[in-house]
C-alpha cells in the first residue's frame, strides 16, 4: 500500500503571516494523523519562514505516525536537527538559500561522493533516507550508488503534462525511472504537485509507490472540502 504523508508547511505559513499561534502546527499534525494519514512532512528552511526548528521538536514529541524531515543537508542547521530529533525518514532536498520551493533534484552523479557521506551520517543514527531526484534513469543508478534507501521522484514536471491533457507521456519517465530504481533495490517516493486530479494516475502506473509526499494541493482542497475530508480523498487515490 503506498502510504500518505501529509506536508503541513502551510499550516504554518499561515500562523506566521499574523503572529500567535493560530493555527497550531503540533495540533495540524496530531490532526493529520487522527484523520488517517500515514504520516508527517515537514520541510524546515533556515530563515524559518515556515515550519520553525522549534515546530519540528514539538512534533517530534507528539509524533505517532511516521515522521518525514525535508531539507538540504548543506545546511549544519539542518543536519544537527534531523539528528536531534531522529525522525523515521529524512528526505534531502536541494534547495538554494531563500528558494520558494524545491524546483529539481539533485545531480546524482556529480554529487555522489557528498552524498555518500551524508547518507552514511544520517543511517548510522538509524534514520532512513530519501533522496530528492529527476526521473532520470542515470541520476536513479547515481542515487543508488550512493546508498540511499529510497529515492523521492519529482514530479512537477509530471503534473505540468498531465493538466495539459498528456497523461501517457507526462507519466512515461517516471515508470521507467521507477522500474529502474525497483531493479536496483532503492525504495520509491515521489512527490511536488500531486493533487486529487492526478495521483491515481500516477499509483495505477507505478503501484510499488512506498510513500507520496502531498501539502499545498491538499491544504487547498481542505479550504473548500474540510481538512478530515481532503486527507480521506487522497487516501482513496492511493487504494
Amino acid at each position: 500500500m503506498t502510504k500518505l504523508s501529509v506536508n503541513i508547511n502551510k499550516f504554518a505559513t499561515l500562523r506566521n503571516s499574523r503572529g500567535g499561534n493560530n493555527p497550531d502546527v503540533v495540533k495540524a499534525a496530531v490532526d493529520v494523523q487522527r484523520f488517517g494519514a500515514d504520516g508527517v512532512t515537514v520541510h524546515p528552511r533556515p530563515d524559518e519562514r515556515h515550519i520553525r526548528y522549534n515546530d519540528v521538536r514539538e512534533i517530534k514529541k507528539i509524533i505517532t505516525t511516521e515522521f518525514n524531515i525535508e531539507g538540504n543537508c548543506t545546511e549544519q542547521k539542518f543536519v544537527d536537527l534531523v539528528l536531534e530529533t531522529k525522525p523515521h525518514q529524512v528526505t534531502l532536498v536541494p534547495d538554494a538559500l531563500g528558494q520558494i520551493t524545491s524546483d529539481h533534484g539533485w545531480d546524482t552523479i556529480m554529487n555522489k561522493d557528498y552524498l555518500k557521506e551524508m547518507i552514511s551520517v544520517f543511517k548510522k543514527a538509524g534514520i532512513r533516507v530519501s533522496i530528492f531526484v529527476d526521473p532520470n534513469i542515470k541520476m536513479v543508478e547515481g542515487a543508488a550508488a550512493t546508498g540511499t534507501d529510497r529515492i523521492e521522484l519529482y514530479t512537477e514536471g509530471y503534473a505540468k503534462q498531465y493538466a495539459a491533457g498528456n497523461r501517457q507521456s507526462a507519466v512515461e519517465p517516471y515508470v521507467a525511472a521507477a522500474k529502474r530504481a525497483k531493479e536496483l533495490g532503492v525504495g520509491l517516493n515521489a512527490g511536488h504537485d500531486l493533487d486529487l486530479n492526478n495521483l491515481k494516475f500516477l499509483k495505477e502506473r507505478i503501484p510499488w509507490l512506498d510513500e507520496v509526499s502531498i501539502g499545498h494541493a491538499l491544504i487547498c482542497d481542505a479550504i473548500y472540502l474540510g481538512f478530515e475530508n481532503a486527507i480521506q480523498l487522497y487516501k482513496r487515490q492511493l487504494m
